[in-house]
């Protein structure tokens, strides 16, 4: 019986160089959900027609995201990998409103928190749109998976 969801997520611990509390916070937060709650159905055909659930590995290699699948036992079931060039932009525009906002948590009116953050759930929303357009015809996932994985992805680019 297909199981079309994610299981279990981890990010390559080699490529995140660097991150702060609230990153961590994000990181966590984003995997819990994840997890909770997904649709995640590969298209690829396999031998024995799997159909999840999975396993998943995000890291960043040569400027360009794996995404690796397993089966729920661990065993590989495939890899895929996307070109970063379109994302540069969401994430380092993600990165700046997030940075905004937790600066604006701290000493911030209401109103101005609110104004950041619905900026910042604006860029999150295209940063999951263009995921969501990049796994097109290889991956099936809806709007909330593709969110909180665009926040991992991001995660993975932490430099300093």
């Amino acid at each position: 019986m297909p199981d079309p969801r994610i299981i279990s997520v981890s990010l390559d611990e080699a490529t995140i160089l660097w991150r702060n509390a609230d990153i961590e916070q994000e990181r966590r937060i984003a995997i819990f959900d994840l997890i909770e709650e997904n649709y995640f159905k590969p298209l690829k055909q396999h031998d024995d027609d799997y159909g999840g659930p999975y396993q998943l590995q995000l890291s960043v290699e040569e400027g360009r995201l794996v995404i690796s699948i397993g089966r729920e036992n661990g065993e590989p079931l495939e890899t895929l990998i996307l070109a970063l060039g379109r994302f540069r932009r969401p994430i380092r525009d993600y990165f700046a409103i997030c940075d905004s906002y937790y600066q604006a948590i701290r000493k911030a009116s209401a109103a101005e928190i609110e104004t950041i953050d619905m900026a910042r759930r604006g860029v999150h929303d295209q940063g999951a749109e263009l995921l969501v357009e990049r796994l097109d015809g290889k991956i099936e996932v809806d709007f909330k998976t593709a969110r909180r994985l665009f926040t991992l992805i991001c995660v993975l680019h932490i430099k300093n």
